[in-house]
Protein backbone atom coordinates (compact mmCIF):
# COMPACT_ATOMS: atom_id res chain seq x y z
CA UNK A 1 0.00 0.00 0.00
CA UNK A 2 1.04 3.15 -0.74
CA UNK A 3 2.37 5.60 1.93
CA UNK A 4 2.72 9.02 3.25
CA UNK A 5 5.31 9.91 5.45
CA UNK A 6 3.41 9.89 8.51
CA UNK A 7 2.13 6.57 8.04
CA UNK A 8 5.83 5.50 7.30
CA UNK A 9 7.34 6.99 10.27
CA UNK A 10 4.69 5.43 12.74
CA UNK A 11 4.85 1.95 11.00
CA UNK A 12 8.45 2.41 12.06
CA UNK A 13 8.02 3.00 15.65
CA UNK A 14 4.72 0.98 16.79
CA UNK A 15 5.04 -1.14 19.50
CA UNK A 16 1.44 -2.68 19.87
CA UNK A 17 -1.65 -2.00 17.96
CA UNK A 18 -4.48 -1.56 20.86
CA UNK A 19 -7.61 -1.55 19.03
CA UNK A 20 -9.22 1.64 17.10
CA UNK A 21 -6.42 3.24 15.70
CA UNK A 22 -4.51 3.68 19.34
CA UNK A 23 -1.41 2.27 19.70
CA UNK A 24 1.72 2.24 21.73
CA UNK A 25 4.34 4.05 20.18
CA UNK A 26 8.00 4.26 20.73
CA UNK A 27 9.65 7.40 21.52
CA UNK A 28 13.20 8.38 20.37
CA UNK A 29 13.77 11.29 21.89
CA UNK A 30 12.94 13.88 24.16
CA UNK A 31 13.38 17.34 25.31
CA UNK A 32 12.93 18.77 28.63
CA UNK A 33 12.52 22.07 29.99
CA UNK A 34 11.75 23.65 33.44
CA UNK A 35 7.61 24.05 33.12
CA UNK A 36 6.60 20.89 32.44
CA UNK A 37 9.32 18.71 33.93
CA UNK A 38 9.14 19.09 37.90
CA UNK A 39 5.39 17.44 38.37
CA UNK A 40 6.84 14.57 36.11
CA UNK A 41 10.24 13.97 38.03
CA UNK A 42 8.13 14.38 41.11
CA UNK A 43 5.86 11.20 39.96
CA UNK A 44 8.55 9.11 38.91
CA UNK A 45 10.41 9.82 42.32
CA UNK A 46 7.18 8.99 44.02
CA UNK A 47 6.30 5.97 42.44
CA UNK A 48 10.20 4.44 42.68
CA UNK A 49 10.42 4.56 38.73
CA UNK A 50 13.93 5.04 37.26
CA UNK A 51 14.26 6.96 33.75
CA UNK A 52 14.36 4.43 30.84
CA UNK A 53 16.64 5.76 28.48
CA UNK A 54 18.72 9.26 29.72
CA UNK A 55 21.11 9.53 26.16
CA UNK A 56 17.45 10.00 24.47
CA UNK A 57 16.94 13.16 26.60
CA UNK A 58 18.36 16.86 26.54
CA UNK A 59 17.28 19.49 29.36
CA UNK A 60 17.55 23.32 29.05
CA UNK A 61 16.22 26.04 30.86
CA UNK A 62 14.41 28.53 28.43
CA UNK A 63 10.32 29.73 29.75
CA UNK A 64 11.58 31.58 32.76
CA UNK A 65 15.38 32.66 32.12
CA UNK A 66 15.97 36.95 32.00
CA UNK A 67 17.06 37.45 29.14
CA UNK A 68 18.18 40.64 30.68
CA UNK A 69 20.22 40.84 33.65
CA UNK A 70 20.22 36.98 33.04
CA UNK A 71 22.44 35.85 36.38
CA UNK A 72 20.02 37.98 38.50
CA UNK A 73 17.64 35.33 40.02
CA UNK A 74 13.98 36.03 37.97
CA UNK A 75 11.94 37.37 40.66
CA UNK A 76 8.80 35.19 40.27
CA UNK A 77 8.83 32.45 42.93
CA UNK A 78 7.21 29.92 40.62
CA UNK A 79 9.75 30.73 38.33
CA UNK A 80 12.87 30.38 40.63
CA UNK A 81 11.47 27.18 42.21
CA UNK A 82 10.99 25.91 38.24
CA UNK A 83 14.81 26.89 37.02
CA UNK A 84 15.99 24.61 40.12
CA UNK A 85 13.97 21.88 40.22
CA UNK A 86 15.19 21.74 36.58
CA UNK A 87 19.06 21.68 37.69
CA UNK A 88 18.80 19.43 40.40
CA UNK A 89 16.92 16.65 38.78
CA UNK A 90 18.85 16.47 35.63
CA UNK A 91 22.30 16.16 37.93
CA UNK A 92 20.41 13.98 39.70
CA UNK A 93 19.22 11.57 37.16
CA UNK A 94 22.62 12.30 34.72
CA UNK A 95 20.69 13.65 32.12
CA UNK A 96 22.62 15.87 29.37
CA UNK A 97 21.90 19.42 31.28
CA UNK A 98 22.80 22.74 29.43
CA UNK A 99 23.22 25.30 31.80
CA UNK A 100 22.22 29.14 32.04
CA UNK A 101 25.59 30.07 31.26
CA UNK A 102 26.75 27.56 28.31
CA UNK A 103 26.71 29.31 25.05
CA UNK A 104 24.27 26.01 24.04
CA UNK A 105 21.54 27.43 26.33
CA UNK A 106 18.20 28.80 24.60
CA UNK A 107 15.02 27.74 23.59
CA UNK A 108 14.11 24.26 23.53
CA UNK A 109 13.29 24.08 19.89
CA UNK A 110 16.12 26.13 18.49
CA UNK A 111 18.62 23.99 20.32
CA UNK A 112 17.68 20.56 19.14
CA UNK A 113 18.19 21.45 15.58
CA UNK A 114 21.29 23.19 16.69
CA UNK A 115 22.57 20.01 18.32
CA UNK A 116 21.27 17.72 15.90
CA UNK A 117 19.59 16.18 18.24
CA UNK A 118 16.71 16.46 15.51
CA UNK A 119 16.89 14.14 12.43
CA UNK A 120 14.86 12.68 9.82
CA UNK A 121 12.00 9.90 10.81
CA UNK A 122 12.53 10.01 14.35
CA UNK A 123 9.43 10.47 16.93
CA UNK A 124 10.33 13.18 19.37
CA UNK A 125 8.71 14.85 22.15
CA UNK A 126 8.68 17.98 24.53
CA UNK A 127 6.11 19.59 27.24
CA UNK A 128 5.85 22.20 25.17
CA UNK A 129 3.19 22.55 22.25
CA UNK A 130 5.35 23.69 19.81
CA UNK A 131 7.28 20.68 19.47
CA UNK A 132 5.78 20.37 16.29
CA UNK A 133 9.16 22.67 14.90
CA UNK A 134 11.10 20.10 14.37
CA UNK A 135 9.02 18.40 11.71
CA UNK A 136 11.13 20.81 9.06
CA UNK A 137 13.47 17.48 9.44
CA UNK A 138 11.11 14.97 9.01
CA UNK A 139 10.97 13.95 12.44
CA UNK A 140 7.18 12.78 13.97
CA UNK A 141 7.83 16.02 16.68
CA UNK A 142 4.27 17.01 19.22
CA UNK A 143 3.69 18.55 22.46
CA UNK A 144 2.99 16.55 25.31
CA UNK A 145 1.36 17.14 28.68
CA UNK A 146 3.22 16.40 32.06
CA UNK A 147 1.93 13.38 33.03
CA UNK A 148 2.91 12.66 28.96
CA UNK A 149 6.17 13.67 30.18
CA UNK A 150 6.67 11.19 32.84
CA UNK A 151 5.36 8.38 31.12
CA UNK A 152 7.73 9.07 28.41
CA UNK A 153 10.63 9.42 30.88
CA UNK A 154 9.63 5.82 32.60
CA UNK A 155 8.93 3.78 29.64
CA UNK A 156 9.87 5.58 26.45
CA UNK A 157 6.62 5.04 24.90
CA UNK A 158 3.52 7.18 24.39
CA UNK A 159 -0.10 5.39 24.03
CA UNK A 160 -1.68 7.51 20.91
CA UNK A 161 -4.27 7.64 18.82
CA UNK A 162 -3.56 7.78 14.99
CA UNK A 163 -3.91 10.91 12.71
CA UNK A 164 -5.26 11.21 9.61
CA UNK A 165 -3.23 12.89 7.09
CA UNK A 166 -3.24 16.04 5.27
CA UNK A 167 -1.13 17.82 2.66
CA UNK A 168 -0.73 21.41 2.31
CA UNK A 169 0.63 22.32 -1.18
CA UNK A 170 2.56 25.76 -2.18
CA UNK A 171 3.12 25.86 -5.23
CA UNK A 172 4.46 29.31 -6.99
CA UNK A 173 6.97 31.87 -6.30
CA UNK A 174 7.23 33.48 -2.92
CA UNK A 175 7.00 37.10 -3.62
CA UNK A 176 10.01 39.48 -2.39
CA UNK A 177 8.75 40.65 1.38
CA UNK A 178 7.66 37.46 2.12
CA UNK A 179 9.05 34.62 4.73
CA UNK A 180 7.90 31.74 6.13
CA UNK A 181 5.85 33.32 8.59
CA UNK A 182 3.82 35.19 5.91
CA UNK A 183 3.25 31.49 4.76
CA UNK A 184 2.27 30.29 8.38
CA UNK A 185 -0.21 32.67 8.57
CA UNK A 186 -1.56 32.55 5.38
CA UNK A 187 -2.32 28.67 5.86
CA UNK A 188 -3.91 29.42 8.94
CA UNK A 189 -6.14 32.54 7.54
CA UNK A 190 -7.38 30.11 4.96
CA UNK A 191 -8.05 26.65 6.98
CA UNK A 192 -8.63 27.88 10.20
CA UNK A 193 -7.15 27.25 13.66
CA UNK A 194 -9.26 23.60 13.55
CA UNK A 195 -8.78 23.11 10.32
CA UNK A 196 -6.04 20.73 11.15
CA UNK A 197 -7.69 18.97 14.07
CA UNK A 198 -7.08 15.23 13.95
CA UNK A 199 -4.32 15.35 11.39
CA UNK A 200 -0.55 15.67 10.58
CA UNK A 201 0.10 18.38 7.98
CA UNK A 202 2.63 17.63 5.62
CA UNK A 203 4.26 20.73 3.53
CA UNK A 204 4.51 20.30 0.18
CA UNK A 205 5.24 22.13 -3.34
CA UNK A 206 8.09 24.42 -4.70
CA UNK A 207 7.40 27.52 -1.81
CA UNK A 208 8.26 25.00 0.75
CA UNK A 209 11.09 23.28 -1.10
CA UNK A 210 12.45 26.77 -1.81
CA UNK A 211 12.60 27.40 2.19
CA UNK A 212 15.71 26.95 4.55
CA UNK A 213 15.92 24.95 7.77
CA UNK A 214 15.21 27.96 9.32
CA UNK A 215 11.54 28.59 7.32
CA UNK A 216 10.78 25.35 7.49
CA UNK A 217 11.08 25.43 11.10
CA UNK A 218 8.52 28.26 11.63
CA UNK A 219 6.00 26.67 9.29
CA UNK A 220 5.94 23.55 10.79
CA UNK A 221 6.37 25.46 14.27
CA UNK A 222 2.74 26.84 13.29
CA UNK A 223 1.41 23.59 12.15
CA UNK A 224 -0.02 24.01 16.45
CA UNK A 225 -2.01 27.14 15.36
CA UNK A 226 -3.78 25.36 12.29
CA UNK A 227 -5.33 22.94 14.77
CA UNK A 228 -2.82 20.31 13.79
CA UNK A 229 -0.95 17.49 16.16
CA UNK A 230 2.41 18.00 14.17
CA UNK A 231 4.07 18.97 10.76
CA UNK A 232 6.15 17.51 8.50
CA UNK A 233 8.49 18.43 5.73
CA UNK A 234 10.33 15.50 3.59
CA UNK A 235 13.82 15.60 3.95
CA UNK A 236 16.52 16.81 1.62
CA UNK A 237 19.78 18.42 1.02
CA UNK A 238 19.51 20.88 2.54
CA UNK A 239 18.10 18.93 5.39
CA UNK A 240 20.95 17.27 5.03
CA UNK A 241 23.56 19.83 4.72
CA UNK A 242 22.22 21.47 8.22
CA UNK A 243 22.58 18.01 9.97
CA UNK A 244 26.42 17.31 8.94
CA UNK A 245 28.70 17.47 11.58
CA UNK A 246 26.55 18.57 14.11
CA UNK A 247 27.22 17.14 17.41
CA UNK A 248 24.51 14.60 17.85
CA UNK A 249 24.27 14.03 14.18
CA UNK A 250 25.41 10.49 12.72
CA UNK A 251 28.81 9.90 13.02
CA UNK A 252 31.09 9.80 9.44
CA UNK A 253 30.85 5.86 9.49
CA UNK A 254 26.85 5.89 10.07
CA UNK A 255 26.25 8.80 7.84
CA UNK A 256 25.43 7.18 4.36
CA UNK A 257 23.40 4.66 5.94
CA UNK A 258 21.47 7.15 8.00
CA UNK A 259 21.03 9.63 4.65
CA UNK A 260 19.52 6.49 2.44
CA UNK A 261 17.17 5.84 5.48
CA UNK A 262 15.84 9.87 5.38
CA UNK A 263 15.67 9.64 1.62
CA UNK A 264 13.04 6.77 1.96
CA UNK A 265 10.54 8.67 4.29
CA UNK A 266 9.15 10.66 1.69
CA UNK A 267 5.63 10.23 0.71
CA UNK A 268 5.22 7.75 -1.77
CA UNK A 269 3.78 9.69 -5.01
CA UNK A 270 0.61 7.73 -5.30
CA UNK A 271 0.20 8.01 -1.01
CA UNK A 272 -3.48 9.16 -0.62
CA UNK A 273 -4.23 12.17 1.83
CA UNK A 274 -7.19 12.45 3.83
CA UNK A 275 -7.45 16.27 3.36
CA UNK A 276 -5.94 18.42 0.70
CA UNK A 277 -5.05 22.01 0.87
CA UNK A 278 -3.39 23.76 -2.10
CA UNK A 279 -2.13 27.71 -1.66
CA UNK A 280 -0.19 29.72 -4.35
CA UNK A 281 2.83 31.28 -2.90
CA UNK A 282 2.74 33.80 -5.86
CA UNK A 283 -0.31 35.34 -4.06
CA UNK A 284 1.37 35.42 -0.22
CA UNK A 285 1.81 39.35 0.46
CA UNK A 286 2.98 40.15 4.62
CA UNK A 287 0.25 39.07 6.89
CA UNK A 288 -0.95 40.52 10.27
CA UNK A 289 -3.03 39.41 12.75
CA UNK A 290 -5.79 41.96 13.99
CA UNK A 291 -8.00 39.64 16.69
CA UNK A 292 -7.01 37.03 18.90
CA UNK A 293 -6.44 34.04 17.54
CA UNK A 294 -3.70 32.92 14.75
CA UNK A 295 -6.56 32.73 12.37
CA UNK A 296 -7.43 36.93 12.27
CA UNK A 297 -5.15 37.26 9.88
CA UNK A 298 -5.71 39.87 6.86
CA UNK A 299 -2.82 40.77 4.20
CA UNK A 300 -0.93 44.09 5.44
CA UNK A 301 -2.35 46.24 2.89
CA UNK A 302 -6.02 45.20 4.05
CA UNK A 303 -8.68 46.11 6.78
CA UNK A 304 -10.10 44.84 10.23
CA UNK A 305 -13.05 42.86 9.10
CA UNK A 306 -16.55 43.78 10.73
CA UNK A 307 -18.39 41.21 12.60
CA UNK A 308 -21.06 41.23 10.41
CA UNK A 309 -18.92 40.12 7.71
CA UNK A 310 -18.54 36.27 9.11
CA UNK A 311 -20.74 33.78 8.22
CA UNK A 312 -21.59 31.60 11.76
CA UNK A 313 -22.86 33.78 14.34
CA UNK A 314 -19.91 32.23 17.13
CA UNK A 315 -17.54 33.82 15.00
CA UNK A 316 -19.09 37.04 14.83
CA UNK A 317 -19.25 37.34 18.47
CA UNK A 318 -15.69 36.20 18.33
CA UNK A 319 -14.61 39.10 15.95
CA UNK A 320 -16.62 41.65 18.52
CA UNK A 321 -15.17 40.56 21.18
CA UNK A 322 -11.11 40.78 19.80
CA UNK A 323 -12.41 44.25 18.29
CA UNK A 324 -12.82 45.22 21.66
CA UNK A 325 -10.01 43.84 23.60
CA UNK A 326 -7.59 44.76 20.72
CA UNK A 327 -8.78 48.42 20.81
CA UNK A 328 -9.81 48.15 16.90
CA UNK A 329 -12.34 49.36 14.54
CA UNK A 330 -14.02 47.26 11.92
CA UNK A 331 -12.80 48.93 8.71
CA UNK A 332 -9.43 50.15 10.10
CA UNK A 333 -6.22 49.94 7.92
CA UNK A 334 -4.14 47.36 9.02
CA UNK A 335 -1.54 50.65 8.20
CA UNK A 336 -3.33 52.69 10.69
CA UNK A 337 -2.38 50.83 13.77
CA UNK A 338 0.20 51.79 16.04
CA UNK A 339 2.82 50.21 17.80
CA UNK A 340 4.25 50.60 21.11
CA UNK A 341 6.38 47.20 21.32
CA UNK A 342 8.31 45.07 19.08
CA UNK A 343 9.63 41.56 20.09
CA UNK A 344 11.77 40.23 17.28
CA UNK A 345 12.24 36.48 18.83
CA UNK A 346 10.52 32.83 19.92
CA UNK A 347 10.56 29.42 18.87
CA UNK A 348 9.19 31.02 15.73
CA UNK A 349 11.80 33.40 14.53
CA UNK A 350 14.36 33.70 16.68
CA UNK A 351 17.11 31.65 14.27
CA UNK A 352 19.99 33.44 12.32
CA UNK A 353 18.12 34.05 9.48
CA UNK A 354 15.55 35.68 11.09
CA UNK A 355 17.92 38.32 13.25
CA UNK A 356 19.57 39.07 9.61
CA UNK A 357 15.99 39.71 7.97
CA UNK A 358 15.10 42.21 10.76
CA UNK A 359 18.74 43.97 10.40
CA UNK A 360 18.51 44.11 7.20
CA UNK A 361 15.44 46.47 7.54
CA UNK A 362 16.71 48.04 10.57
CA UNK A 363 20.36 48.86 9.12
CA UNK A 364 20.72 52.56 8.98
CA UNK A 365 17.94 53.72 11.11
CA UNK A 366 16.08 54.93 14.45
CA UNK A 367 13.41 53.14 16.84
CA UNK A 368 10.29 54.97 16.15
CA UNK A 369 9.54 57.93 19.37
CA UNK A 370 6.50 56.00 20.27
CA UNK A 371 7.82 53.05 20.52
CA UNK A 372 8.56 52.34 24.14
CA UNK A 373 10.68 48.60 23.95
CA UNK A 374 11.52 46.71 20.71
CA UNK A 375 13.30 43.81 22.13
CA UNK A 376 15.37 41.37 19.86
CA UNK A 377 16.41 37.87 21.68
CA UNK A 378 18.18 35.07 19.99
CA UNK A 379 16.87 32.03 20.21
CA UNK A 380 20.19 30.42 21.32
CA UNK A 381 23.53 31.65 22.48
CA UNK A 382 25.15 30.37 19.29
CA UNK A 383 22.86 32.44 16.96
CA UNK A 384 23.76 35.11 19.55
CA UNK A 385 27.35 34.27 18.92
CA UNK A 386 26.71 34.46 15.09
CA UNK A 387 24.51 37.52 14.98
CA UNK A 388 27.18 39.07 17.05
CA UNK A 389 30.15 38.02 14.79
CA UNK A 390 28.34 39.27 12.00
CA UNK A 391 27.59 42.78 13.09
CA UNK A 392 24.05 42.44 13.55
CA UNK A 393 23.71 42.94 17.48
CA UNK A 394 25.48 46.28 16.44
CA UNK A 395 22.80 47.24 13.67
CA UNK A 396 19.87 46.94 16.40
CA UNK A 397 21.59 48.59 19.35
CA UNK A 398 22.67 51.56 16.90
CA UNK A 399 18.69 51.29 15.96
CA UNK A 400 17.58 51.92 19.82
CA UNK A 401 16.70 48.25 19.55
CA UNK A 402 17.55 46.24 23.05
CA UNK A 403 20.25 43.03 21.77
CA UNK A 404 19.22 40.09 24.81
CA UNK A 405 20.41 37.42 25.91
CA UNK A 406 18.57 33.84 24.65
CA UNK A 407 15.30 32.27 25.72
CA UNK A 408 11.53 32.43 25.17
CA UNK A 409 11.34 36.38 26.71
CA UNK A 410 8.21 38.16 25.42
CA UNK A 411 6.35 35.35 23.97
CA UNK A 412 4.64 34.54 27.00
CA UNK A 413 4.52 36.19 30.35
CA UNK A 414 6.38 33.58 32.46
CA UNK A 415 9.51 35.89 32.69
CA UNK A 416 10.25 39.80 33.43
CA UNK A 417 9.74 40.09 29.68
CA UNK A 418 5.86 41.29 29.41
CA UNK A 419 4.19 43.96 27.46
CA UNK A 420 1.35 46.39 29.19
CA UNK A 421 -2.43 46.60 29.17
CA UNK A 422 -3.52 48.19 26.21
CA UNK A 423 -0.31 48.32 24.59
CA UNK A 424 0.07 46.97 20.60
CA UNK A 425 3.24 44.25 20.18
CA UNK A 426 4.56 43.64 16.87
CA UNK A 427 5.28 39.83 17.53
CA UNK A 428 7.83 37.45 16.00
CA UNK A 429 5.80 34.91 18.42
CA UNK A 430 3.27 32.12 17.28
CA UNK A 431 -0.04 33.28 19.61
CA UNK A 432 -1.93 36.06 20.11
CA UNK A 433 -4.07 34.60 22.96
CA UNK A 434 -6.07 37.17 25.57
CA UNK A 435 -2.59 38.64 27.81
CA UNK A 436 -0.46 36.14 26.19
CA UNK A 437 2.79 38.78 26.30
CA UNK A 438 1.18 40.49 29.96
CA UNK A 439 -2.33 41.47 31.18
CA UNK A 440 -4.09 43.10 28.75
CA UNK A 441 -1.63 42.80 26.12
CA UNK A 442 -2.49 43.49 22.19
CA UNK A 443 -0.61 40.85 20.11
CA UNK A 444 -0.04 41.09 16.43
CA UNK A 445 1.92 38.23 14.81
CA UNK A 446 4.06 39.18 11.98
CA UNK A 447 7.26 37.86 10.59
CA UNK A 448 11.08 39.38 11.44
CA UNK A 449 11.14 42.12 8.49
CA UNK A 450 7.40 43.37 9.15
CA UNK A 451 8.24 43.44 13.19
CA UNK A 452 11.41 45.84 12.67
CA UNK A 453 9.62 47.67 9.89
CA UNK A 454 6.76 48.92 12.79
CA UNK A 455 9.75 49.31 15.23
CA UNK A 456 11.09 51.83 13.19
CA UNK A 457 7.60 53.28 11.61
CA UNK A 458 6.08 53.48 14.81
CA UNK A 459 2.73 51.79 13.10
CA UNK A 460 2.39 49.04 10.63
CA UNK A 461 3.51 48.91 7.03
CA UNK A 462 4.44 47.03 4.12
CA UNK A 463 7.84 45.52 4.15
CA UNK A 464 7.89 45.16 0.42
CA UNK A 465 8.40 49.39 -0.21
CA UNK A 466 8.73 50.41 3.57
CA UNK A 467 10.84 53.72 3.30
CA UNK A 468 11.23 55.22 6.66
CA UNK A 469 13.45 56.89 8.34
CA UNK A 470 12.03 56.39 12.26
Amino acid sequence: MPQTMYDKIWKHHLVENRGEDVALIYIDRHLVHEVTSPQAFDGLKAAGRDIHRRDSIIAVPDHNVPTKNRYLKNPDPMSIAQLEALEANALAYGLDYIPIDDVRQGIVHVIGPEQGFTQPGITMVCGDSHTSTHGAFGALAFGIGTSEVEHVLATQTLLLKKAKNMRVTVNGVLPIGCSAKDVALAIIGRVGTAGGTGHIIEYAGSVIEALSMEGRMTLCNMSIEAGARAGLVAPDEKTFDYLRGRPYAPKAGQWSAAVAHWRSLSSDDDALFDKEIFLSGDDIVPQVTWGTSPEDVVPVTGKVPAPETFDEPSKQEGAEKALSYMGLSAGQAITDINVDRVFIGSCTNSRIEDMREAAAIVKGRKKAANVIEALVVPGSGLVKAQAEEEGLDQIFIDAGFEWREPGCSMCLAMNPDKAGAGEHVASTSNRNFVSRQGPGARTHLVSPAMAAAAGIAGHFVDVRDFQGEG
